[in-house]
């Protein structure tokens, strides 16, 4: 019976995989206009984060839809298909749950921030601008 349950899901995955990834690119939204002076301080301030995910994971795909909406360029990490990332976000962040970003401080520590609510909330925070909390 287990078998024939992770048969079902698997086959349920492979036939949502696509739909999910074309929804994205669909739906993803402009990014937020700012001068090149300023863009070019958010770019600095993003090669301290990388982001460990799945690619069809919906919680995956609503991070990386707010760094598009943020115009971010944060470094994405398959987990899902990289052993090295996987293994990574196993020993720093303590587990292999994602979305993760991981956030490298100026003192040398790394902060591992779980939950796609918190990681777009965070962002928000660090890199939102009027424009984008009008929106």
């Amino acid at each position: 019976m287990r078998i024939l349950i992770r048969t079902f899901f698997r086959g349920l995955r492979l036939v949502l995989a696509p739909v999910m990834l074309i929804s994205e690119k669909l739906s993803t939204p402009q990014a937020i206009e700012r001068s090149p002076e300023e863009q070019a301080r958010v770019d600095a301030a993003c090669r301290n984060l990388a982001l460990y995910q799945f690619r069809t994971c919906p919680f995956c795909i609503r991070v990386r839809k707010e760094i598009a909406r943020l115009g971010l360029n944060i470094e994405v990490r398959d987990a899902q298909l990289d052993p090295d990332h996987r293994h990574e976000l196993a020993e720093g962040g303590g587990r292999t749950k994602v979305p993760c970003l991981k956030i490298a401080h100026d003192d040398g520590t790394n902060e591992w921030l779980y939950e796609s609510d918190d990681i777009n909330a965070w962002l928000h925070r660090r890199f939102g601008t009027a424009a984008a909390q009008a929106a």
